[in-house]
């Protein structure tokens, strides 16, 4: 036998320790997953698989929850690989963004002042801090610039662990196919979209009420808000009518300056007479009219409520379609202006309003409540209450809002035929699961503002836009000077304007750049575009695009896969995926969604060091599309039973391995019924399990293969394992042939989910990879074989009651026995028969014999004579 035959290279004691290192290096020196182009280009569009992948945020570390979903892709990946696609595969990083800053911010000890100079030589105070939130008045104020240079640093140092854990996990990435959302290219791309938007109109730039985070000092998209329930209090006030006293009851006493109205529903006969008529505000003696609105609410409180610009939400409503005045207080920084609205004209007015300048709302709403007490206008005490308020979704202060000019982008909430073309183009793409697209939906028709993208940081794209400023220096925000795009990509702070110089920036008649950057979903948008090389690499880009699949979490199909199909709709009014595949969350063992936030997060080096990556694997493919998954890092029972099934898989190939085949594997040598039986079954499992990951049902999949393994390694393998070891002739040779074709398919089949197992058990007897081999097909696994279809079912019942006779005899399963009796139905007598032999040898049977009964039973079994302790 020669050094290259399998015998030679199966070693002693198959091992899963060391398997990820081993292939993942050969994978990357074999170039095993890179994207054929040419083949791509060659096989036309429906012979590629191109996936739009999630680029994960690097700003510290991946989560056990990143290793599950992620998991479920690779898997799609590998399968449609198999299944002879061109798979295009990238991998980006979303290195822009608020968590990137504070990250920056915790480990360098530094915060951004624009207004400082650009340092060359600058190094930050420390490195390496422990990522929890320090003072500000502790941390070194640097430039833009010096700043932006520290987070691309740590950026990229976050990257390279991020991918060696990839790497380790085994996902089949094209690693040459890597983006940046901050690299060149990707700001390139982001401001073209942004260019090409404005030029269709479907940007623009107005001075409006705004959400604003008094933390990180920036807009917040509707998007990226959450609701948090808070205690609060309702105060009943009394306005001073003509005839009398008007009763409101509110959450917010201190916006009482900026009260520009009293509303009521139009059908509330209470008020009814009031409509039309004005009212004076106490403490600030402001007359306000009194007017009706459909969104009040006769129910809540006193039935009549004050509009503040602004309270929340529904305020600005109200403010927009009545056309209200604006009498704004709160400043960027949450804290009272110094300077009262104009309409404050009287002396007690000003000096109430003096005792709540510059006080925050909290230590405002407080005052307020105090000199309302004193002016008798406050009813009562306050009524405690519990109510949900919108807080940005990384800050942990509620939300104000103040009118900003800020930059938007249209996506349907104000144009009813932008909002029905996109909900068609939701119903175009295939969801997994499906009800995840009436999420979407819900999402589309609950917008009620367009989308604010510009934000007041600093690491982002930069808008590229700069203003003229005219003979007094002020900035002409009606026409803004853009860039060509030869220019991209820019930035307008350190940029000169087309047709000006640097000496003129800030100056009158001059110019000045536009300092905010775009929302980081602004680009994440945009990923199949950065992927594919949308107007970079038309070739490529033709190739595959629109993609087969955005996988993704649940949690962001209001930010992530709605920005870009909106994107994809406004640039070519086209889906920009075939297929959307949705994960659920890791919970912790209390079914909690696991966070930062509330300490419950599991690192998975360890996981994956512990238990090995194909185990880990296994876990998360167990779980369907859409399906929260409970994971417990104490007491990881799937992740034990993923092992046990990748050790089995190598043994098991160890065992088969060990026999000598014939020289040719034709399937018209499995002569033997119960042979042909199992293959007929292994068909039957490859076109389930076929279909199943076609469908993107993984689990399911997973479901199909894995019970119909274990029947093959408990029973077949043992009811065949002698006759395998017998002399050459057509029996032994149906044995073995039989265990090559299904073990073939079984390292196949099992791929997906266990790469680095199925790759090393491949490597004993093929050449190549196993990742690059053909998907098993039916065919080429059992031919028309029916008639012996429930052999393997039968005989391993009987096998089972033999065991079980034994067991329940207190005997070991190599007891021999001297004779036993199978009796039941004569159809399933037949099939038992058909493998006597084999089950006389597995069973250690000297004589079987056969009778009639109406169930299949083992009876009258004897054993033979257990020896004495002399005699062993």
């Amino acid at each position: 036998m020669s050094e290259n035959t399998p015998a030679a290279r199966v070693p002693d004691k198959p091992a899963l320790e060391g398997l990820e290192s081993k292939w993942g290096d050969r994978w990357q020196q074999d170039g095993t997953f890179e994207f054929d182009r040419a083949g791509a280009l060659a096989a036309g569009r429906d012979g590629v698989y191109s996936i739009d992948t999630p680029p994960p945020t690097a700003s510290g570390s991946l989560h056990i929850g990143h290793v599950f979903s992620y998991t479920h892709t690779d898997v799609i990946a590998r399968f449609q690989r198999m299944r002879g696609r061109k798979v295009f595969y990238p991998m980006g990083w979303d290195d822009n963004g608020l968590p990137t800053e504070r990250r920056v911010q915790n480990y360098y000890g530094v915060r951004c002042d624009p207004s400082l100079p650009y340092e060359p030589d600058f190094e930050p105070p420390f490195e390496g801090g422990d990522n929890k939130s320090t003072k500000a008045a502790d941390q070194k104020p640097i430039s833009r610039r010096n700043f932006i240079e520290l987070c691309e640093r740590l950026t990229e140092e976050d990257e390279k662990q991020f991918e060696a854990l990839w790497r380790t996990l085994g996902l089949s990435v094209d690693w040459s196919q890597t983006y940046r959302t901050i690299g060149r290219d990707s700001i390139r791309t982001s401001q073209l979209a942004f260019l090409r938007n404005i030029a269709r109109g479907e940007a623009y730039q107005a001075q409006a009420p705004t959400l604003w985070d008094i933390t990180f000092r920036t807009a917040v998209a509707q998007a990226e808000l959450e609701d948090r329930e808070q205690p609060s209090a309702y105060h009943r006030v009394a306005f001073h009518g003509a005839d009398g006293p008007v009763s409101i009851e509110t959450t917010r006493p201190e916006l009482l300056p900026a009260c520009v109205a009293l509303v009521a529903h139009p059908d509330d006969e209470r008020y009814q007479p009031l409509f039309g008529t004005t009212v004076r505000t106490p403490l600030f003696d402001v007359e306000v009219p009194v007017v009706a609105h459909h969104l009040a609410q006769p129910d809540k409180g006193s039935g009549i409520a004050m509009i503040c610009t602004f309270g929340d939400i529904t305020d600005v409503t109200w403010w927009r379609e009545l056309d209200l005045p604006n009498r704004a207080i709160i400043g960027f920084d949450g804290r009272i202006l110094p300077e009262p609205p104009a309409v404050i004209t009287s002396d007690a007015g000003r000096e109430a309003y003096a005792q709540l300048a510059g006080k925050t709302v909290f230590s405002a709403k407080q005052a307020v409540v105090e000199l309302l007490r004193a002016s008798g206008d406050l009813e009562g005490e306050p009524k405690p209450i519990q109510h949900p308020v919108k807080f940005f979704e990384k800050g942990d202060k509620p939300l104000e809002i103040v009118s900003t000019r800020q930059w938007y982008v249209k996506n349907g909430a104000r144009d009813e035929e932008l909002r029905a073309r996109l909900i068609e183009l939701g119903r175009e793409i295939d969801w997994h699961p499906d009800f995840m697209r009436v999420r979407y939906e819900n999402w589309v028709n609950g917008l009620t503002g367009d989308w604010l993208i510009s934000r007041q940081r600093f690491f982002g794209v930069p808008i590229p836009v700069w203003y003229a400023l005219d003979a007094d220096g002020n900035p002409l925000f009606d026409q803004p000077i853009l860039p060509s795009e030869e220019m991209l990509p820019v930035d307008p702070s350190s940029d000169t304007a087309p047709g000006f110089d640097e000496a003129q920036r800030g100056q009158a008649g001059g110019f000045v750049g536009e300092h905010d950057v775009m929302d980081t979903w602004m680009t994440s948008s945009l990923t199949p575009q950065l992927a594919g090389g949308w107007m970079r690499d038309d070739e490529l880009f033709d190739a595959v695009f629109p993609f087969d699949l955005r996988p993704q979490g649940q949690d962001i199909i209001r930010t992530w896969l709605f920005s870009t199909l909106l994107r994809a709709k406004l640039e070519a009014d086209v889906a920009p995926w075939r297929n959307a595949a949705l994960s659920g969350f890791i919970v912790d063992p209390d079914r909690k969604k696991m966070s930062k936030s509330k300490g419950n997060v599991v690192t998975p080096a360890d996981i994956l060091e512990r238990h090995g990556s194909d185990a880990v694997r296994y876990w998360a493919a167990s779980s369907k599309l859409g399906t929260d998954a409970a994971f417990d890092p104490q007491n990881p029972t799937q992740i034990k039973i993923g092992r046990r099934l990748a050790i089995k898989l190598l043994n098991a190939a160890k065992f088969i391995l060990g026999f000598e085949a014939p020289a040719s594997l034709d399937l018209d040598r499995v002569t033997s019924p119960l042979d042909r039986s199992m293959l007929q079954n292994l068909a039957g499992v490859v076109a389930d399990a076929t279909a199943a990951l076609e469908n993107y049902e993984h689990s399911r999949a997973l479901e199909i293969v894995e019970p119909f393994f274990w029947t093959f390694c408990d029973d077949y393998l043992e009811l065949v394992k002698e006759r395998a070891y017998g002399e050459a002739g057509a029996e032994q040779a149906s044995a073995v042939v039989a265990l090559r074709v299904a073990l073939s398919a079984f390292l196949r089949l099992l791929a997906p989910v266990l790469p680095f197992a199925a790759e090393e058990a491949w490597s004993w007897s093929e050449e190549g990879s196993v990742h690059v081999a053909p998907w098993p097909e039916a065919r080429e696994v059992a031919l028309d074989w029916s008639a012996d279809r429930e052999v393997l079912a039968i005989v391993g019942r009987a096998l089972t009651g033999i065991r079980g006779a034994k067991t329940a005899a207190k005997a070991s399963q190599r007891t021999p026995v001297d004779s036993a009796v199978i009796a039941g139905p004569a159809v399933e007598i037949a099939a038992v028969e058909s493998a006597a032999g084999d089950l006389r040898s597995v069973g250690r049977i000297a004589d079987l014999r056969f009778a009639s009964a109406d169930e299949l039973q083992v009876t009258d079994i004897l054993l033979a004579a257990t020896p004495t302790e002399e005699a062993r």
